[in-house]
This record gives C-alpha cells, structure tokens and sequence, in this order.
C-alpha cells in the first residue's frame, strides 16, 4: 500500500481554517492565513542566516547544545531526497506539540562524522489558497496548519544526514534534529528535471464514464483539472501534473495541494496546461495505485511535476508543497 502519511497525528489532524479575503490573499499569501499565526508567517516567510550561529568546528551535538531542544519536533515533509541538492521539507512543533512559526534555518551533518554544514535559511512557506479556490478537505479542521517550510540545501554524497532545525520564536531559539536518507541518483527510478515525463493517460471525464466520484475524491469537484490528459498536451505546450487525493490522503497535506493548483490555474492557465490525477485504483486504497502513478514509478503522494513545452520535466516536487513552491516550479516549465 501507498505511504500515505509522513507526518505525525498533530500534524495529521491539522488543516487551516478560513481567514482573511480574497484581496488580501491575493496581495500577500500570509493574510489568508489565521489571525493567530499571520504576523509569524509572514515574518517567517524571509529569513536573514547569517543571524544564527556558524557551525564552525563544531559537531551537530555540540551546536544543538546551545539551543532550546526539550520537547520540539521536526517532522519531514517529504521523503525522497537525491544529491547533489535536496528540499528538505518540514513542519515543527513545540514541546505543546502546536505549530511554530519563526525564523529558521537547518543544519546538516553527514552521518559518521564530517563537517556540519550551514546555517541554510527555511523560509514558510503558506499553504493555504485564497478562500474561493479551497475544498471542504482544506478547510475543516480548527488547528492552524499554515506553512511548511522549506529548505535548499547540498548534499554532497548519498547516505543518511542528520540535520538540526533551529528556529527563532520571539527572542527563544529553538532546535530538533531531523534525519533523512539520500540516495544516488541512478538509484531513483523518478523522472528527474531534464529528463522526458512519461506519457501517460491520465483520467478525465470521459475516461470514467461520467463518473465525477471515480475522477477525483475533492469536494467540491475541479472538473476544470481533468478536461484533458497530460498525453494529449505534453510535448505540445508546458503542463502542471500533480498526483494528489484530496480525501484519502491521511497528512492532509492533499487537499490544499490541490487548490493551490487551483488557485495559480487561475494566475496561469492561459500559458500552461494544469493537470491533477487521483492516486488509488477506484479511490480505494487497497486496490493499490492507478496507471499513471505506475509509470512514473511513485511510491508516495503527493508529487508536483511541471514539465517544458518540450516534455521533459522543469521541476518535480514531492510531500507537502507551499504556493511559493508550487509557483516556482510553474515558472521553471514556463522559461522552457
């Protein structure tokens, strides 16, 4: 069966809540975001490094010494990584297991010893869409899950690295390791940037017989997402293929994923063709994976892909992804 949740149950429970209008969404993605939490994302969507420490000589332990780390959690958002560079990301609790958003930056060692390297910023990055585009799934849940975070960083070698997420919340800095596993790049099987997409059938109305249930598991329905299949535009024009279920995906992290495509079809669709396809064989998950999911050799949901006017992938994001993300991947596919 499909991995289908990375996170934990605080963060498996939570979803954001409706705030701030359409305007003001539009103006500044954090003004959607609740008003318990917007001035820290919104000051947590820039971060200055240079601000935290230099790791110096320093081992990891050493460094994580010198912060708050007794209780907070670093949850990755993702899970596969490959060098030379990797997104890392991640959600972080405090030891009241709430979201906390500030200033952060991440550490990285490799496992065995060697250099830390870093401080490498982690900017928010705001999930949640401007009210008109969000699903029921997106919205009816009381806990703010208002950002992720996200960070470039590099990875030299294969293996597993331990990383120290440190954040500034108000004046406290705190810190929670973080592990994650990279694997050589031969070894992931993927479609990687620069390499041709797969040409896939991907479902649309037609496809299932009319069945708009079968289609897609997002309340309300995007029909506007499936009018096409991605065989009949890639190669032809640029393409924003996302593999999501908004309902069955346990982290929740779908459901927004979904109406951020939504969302930046709006900005961008005159120029690109946007495309979303559901996960599981008659959206039940023990009927195992659809077609399309299978030639892309998936393995976990949700993934990104934004692929060029001449089918070979521009970028490919996988976990949860933040609108600033998302747009960025558009763009790569769109300068061709």
């Amino acid at each position: 069966m499909l991995p289908r949740s990375l996170l934990p149950a605080a963060l498996t429970a939570a979803l954001l809540t409706g705030c701030g209008g359409d305007d003001e969404a539009a103006r500044d993605p954090a003004g959607a975001v609740p008003a318990s939490a917007r001035a820290q994302v919104r000051d947590a969507r820039t971060v200055d490094a240079s601000a935290f420490p230099q790791a110096g000589a320093k081992s990891l332990e050493e460094l994580a010494a010198e912060f708050d780390t007794q209780g907070p959690q670093a949850v990755a958002a993702a899970s596969v990584y490959t060098p030379p560079r990797d997104r890392l990301a991640f959600g972080l609790l405090d030891e009241k297991l709430k979201f906390v958003y500030g200033d952060t930056v991440v550490y990285l060692q490799r496992r065995g010893g060697g250099k830390v390297l870093g401080p490498f910023p982690a900017p928010a990055d705001v999930l949640l869409t401007e009210p008109r585009f969000r699903s029921q799934q997106a919205a009816s849940e009381k806990d703010p899950f208002a950002a992720i975070y996200t960070a470039e960083v590099p990875v030299p070698k294969p293996g597993i690295w331990n990383a120290l997420v440190v954040s500034d919340t108000g004046g406290r800095r705190i810190a929670a390791p973080m592990d994650f596993q990279a694997v050589a790049s031969g070894k992931d099987p993927i479609p990687d940037v620069g390499e041709p997409a797969p040409r896939v059938e991907t479902d649309t109305l037609a496809s299932v017989n009319g069945d708009e249930d079968l289609l897609s598991t997002r309340t309300p329905k995007a029909p506007e997402l499936h009018e096409k299949s991605f065989a009949d535009v890639v190669g032809r024009k640029p393409v924003a293929l996302l593999f999501a279920t908004p309902q069955l995906c346990q982290s929740r992290v779908c459901g927004p994923v979904v109406d951020e495509m939504l969302q930046l079809k709006a900005r961008y669709g005159d120029r690109m063709a946007f495309i979303h396809q559901e996960v599981y064989a008659g959206n039940d998950p023990n009927q195992g994976l659809r077609e399309p999911l299978k030639r892309f050799r998936l393995q976990t949901e949700p993934w990104l892909f934004t692929v060029r006017a001449d089918g070979t992938v521009a970028a490919r994001l996988e976990g949860s992804i933040g609108l600033g993300g998302f747009e960025d991947a558009i763009k790569a596919a769109l300068r061709g």
